[in-house]
């Protein structure tokens, strides 16, 4: 079965270079990304922009607008990707900022629009967001929203609850949306809200975070996983999920076992495939 992995990373963040080494041990270049996707069959992957001036400063207030995937110069040709968003540089130079967001949008590797509310204390609701959903609209792209736990501190966690999202949604009735990580811990409002939108969508990203034997672990804990299981099968929305992974925070192989085992067989090629083509509807393989 030919894979899509609808949510990863590969730009130069000192967070993921370190969860990389020390905590998930993957090798995180080209070398280890184009071995993970020749040893599980992925054809595709979707990196979601994210950059920091310094070390160690993201959600970086002061980065400029589009945030790309910058881990090596030019973009994998097994890549594509949403550019990320941040509210601070476009509230204060929207002009600029905006076009060379829009720029970015005309690129046939661009397939998407990434908001990191949580990690950026401003709400998806905000006035400043509206040129980014009009964009969105002109360009037919989705916008994949951070929800759930912040993989930093400093998130403000009452900003990235998923509830926000189905609010957004009813607004913009022709931009698909997609919640990551399935909005955990708050999984059961995510299933309700895919259930219950057109145009609303969630990753499985990130769900676990480290190396093959946490996963493992982590994974076969009863409570854990019926806490995932629970809001999949209450959703019963099996065309509103996307194999993700948050790779480098995971290996795929493991990872990809464990959601596998979350999800009837009968919807593998779906959640794992056919839902990103429909989501992400720039990309052509």
């Amino acid at each position: 079965m030919k894979i899509i992995d609808a949510h990863l990373h590969f730009s130069d963040i000192k967070r993921f270079r370190n969860c990389a080494m020390s905590i998930s041990k993957v090798d995180y270049d080209l070398e280890g990304l184009t071995n993970e996707f020749k040893n599980n069959k992925i054809v595709c992957g979707i990196g979601m922009g994210l950059q920091e001036t310094e070390e160690k400063s993201f959600p970086d207030h002061k980065q400029h607008n589009p945030m790309i995937i910058n881990l090596l110069d030019t973009v994998p040709s097994c890549l594509r990707y949403c550019i990320g968003i941040n509210p601070y540089t476009l509230k204060d130079n929207l002009v600029y900022e905006l076009h060379n967001i829009e720029k970015k949008l005309q690129e046939d590797n661009v397939v998407g629009i990434k908001l990191y509310p949580g990690y950026y204390p401003i709400p998806i609701d905000n006035p400043i967001y509206r040129v980014i959903y009009s964009l969105a609209n002109t360009y037919s792209v989705p916008i994949v929203i951070h929800c759930g736990k912040t993989y930093s501190v400093k998130g403000y966690l009452s900003e990235s609850h998923p509830l926000i999202v189905d609010r957004i949604a009813l607004k913009y009735p022709n931009i698909k949306f997609v919640i990551a990580h399935l909005g955990d811990p708050w999984v059961m409002d995510t299933a309700a809200i895919i259930s219950n939108s057109s145009n609303i969508y969630s990753d499985l990203s990130g769900l676990i975070i480290g190396s093959t034997e946490v996963i493992n672990e982590r994974g076969e804990s009863k409570l854990f996983k019926d806490h995932i299981k629970m809001a999949i099968e209450y959703a019963n929305s099996y065309d509103k999920l996307l194999f993700g992974s948050d790779w480098p925070l995971v290996p795929h192989q493991t990872y990809i076992k464990w959601i596998k085992e979350l999800i009837p067989t009968k919807h593998h090629q779906a959640v794992f495939y056919t839902n990103a083509i429909t989501v992400f509807n720039k990309i052509v393989l």
